[in-house]
């Protein structure tokens, strides 16, 4: 997703390694490949750290995070730990769609996603962590092909980071307890706060709210 409204399709990362004749060719391009990877693939989460920390026997980090009823009820601001899973425990979690996007940044294809056209109340909430993200009453129509929202359901619960991919600068959109990349917000959206909130369906759930 960019400023002018097409969708952002992520190139790969990957690239064949030329071949390798002699021991230091060997090294040189498995450095080169390391490297490439880690400039084609998103930067490394506070999430993927926490599985770190995790791992070596170290506290994860910590963030508040205000909890909603599916109705959109505001209910209490809670503090929990950063949630932190092994990569091979995100892909057995999602679809292969949810995990390009959530976790290594990628775009759905625009017109695409199953909760464009989802308009009855209720919240949509973290694909990866259930984390309440955006109030139905904030949903609009922006024409992009991605569900679109106004403001999210409470600031404690995304998180804002600069985006430099593909030549440009946007502002990304992440969940803060997963750190699972959302989407991108940009400043041609409808009143009050003249934003538009352009999120990947594949990185939500929808709760609809009880009858």
């Amino acid at each position: 997703m960019n400023a002018s409204r097409k969708p952002a399709i992520p190139t790969s990362a990957f690239a064949p390694i030329p071949p390798q004749t002699t021991r230091r060719g060997f090294v040189l391009s498995s450095a080169l490949a390391m490297a490439a990877l880690g400039l084609g693939c998103t930067r490394r989460s506070e999430a993927a750290a926490g599985a770190t920390d995790a791992a070596a026997g170290t506290a994860p980090a910590t963030v508040p995070i205000v909890e909603f009823s599916n109705a959109g009820k505001r209910l209490k601001t809670v503090r929990v730990s950063k949630l932190a899973k092994s990569d091979a425990a995100w892909r057995a979690q999602l679809s292969p769609l949810a995990y390009t996007v959530t976790r290594h940044a990628g775009t759905e294809r625009a017109f695409t996603g199953p909760l464009l056209a989802e308009h009855r109340k209720g919240v949509f909430r973290c694909i990866c962590c259930d984390t309440a993200l955006y109030d139905s009453a904030t949903k609009f129509e922006s024409g992009t092909g991605w569900p679109s929202f106004w403001q999210p359901i409470a600031r404690e619960n995304v998180v804002e980071d600069r985006d430099r991919s593909f030549g440009m600068l946007r502002t990304a959109i992440s969940c803060a307890r997963c750190d699972a990349h959302l989407g991108h917000v940009f400043d041609d959206g409808p009143k009050p706060t003249g934003l538009r909130y352009c999120m990947n369906s594949v990185a939500l759930r929808f709760a609809a709210a009880a009858a």
